[in-house]
């Protein structure tokens, strides 16, 4: 389980995150929605201990997120950014298997640990021999779920996986995405300004603006019942696939 309670954090002036509570329960899909600079990356961050905030307290399976606990947290946390952020002179198979070697797996352990993850993310083993510049963006994406994955942490973090694919390849990470977070049961956030996404993805939605909550729900909490106007204003202002315009 995900908590905050009460965060703050300010650059400069301004309150990027500005006293947000929220709880992620264990096996669940936590979609964090809203415009650039509404404060989703900056939770994201908070929870990795990346940041610190200014008041408020943040926990990972009831660890506390500080200073001296961030090595314990980053050990349950797997981490997905767009394109997979590989290491250009890596491999695919040297970048997705970073993490086991940093704990000193051995290589037979490794090695068919990132077979069986290849598999479940559907990335063609040849390619595991290529180096980022040699493969699609969606290919990148899928050699980063592998890193994120290596170890089997219980809880993933996704900032905007899927902003930088084009459409085609976003559609078809999309459902695998969404496969793979039933499967496994892991407690996921994922932050997107994407409202096919948030529709696609999330148990629950909590949508930001200006660094506060304004609603938390499912889709059809929010599309039925906007806490305010610019609920309703932000949910329209995308184009919905069929399977969303009976809510909207």
């Amino acid at each position: 389980m995900i908590a905050l309670r009460d965060v703050t954090k300010q650059f400069g002036a301004r309150a990027r995150v500005d006293h947000v509570s929220l709880t992620v329960e264990r096996g669940t899909t936590r979609v964090l929605l809203g415009e650039t600079g509404s404060g989703k990356s900056t939770i994201l961050r908070l929870i990795l201990g990346l940041l610190t905030p200014d008041s408020g307290a943040i926990t990972v399976d009831d660890v506390p997120v500080t200073a001296t606990s961030r090595r314990d947290v980053l050990q349950r946390i797997g981490y997905v950014v767009q394109e997979g952020a590989l290491y250009p002179h890596l491999t695919a198979a040297r970048n997705a298997t970073l993490p086991a070697r940093a704990e000193g797996w051995e290589a037979v352990r490794t090695g068919a640990r990132l077979v069986e993850l290849a598999l479940l993310v559907g990335l063609d083993q040849e390619l595991l021999d290529r180096y980022p510049a040699e493969l699609s963006g969606g290919q990148r994406q899928r050699v980063g779920l592998i890193r994120a994955l290596m170890l089997d942490p219980p809880v993933l973090l996704f900032d905007e996986p899927l902003g930088a694919l084009d459409p085609i390849s976003r559609s078809e990470l999309q459902g695998e995405l969404g496969r793979l977070f039933r499967e496994l049961h892991k407690t996921v956030v994922l932050v997107t300004h994407d409202v096919r996404e948030a529709f696609l993805f999330g148990t629950t939605i909590t949508l930001l603006r200006d660094g506060r909550i304004v609603q938390e729900g499912t889709f059809a909490d929010l599309a039925q019942r906007p806490a305010e106007p610019f609920v309703a204003e932000f949910l329209r202002a995308q184009a919905p696939p069929a399977a969303m315009t009976a809510y909207l």
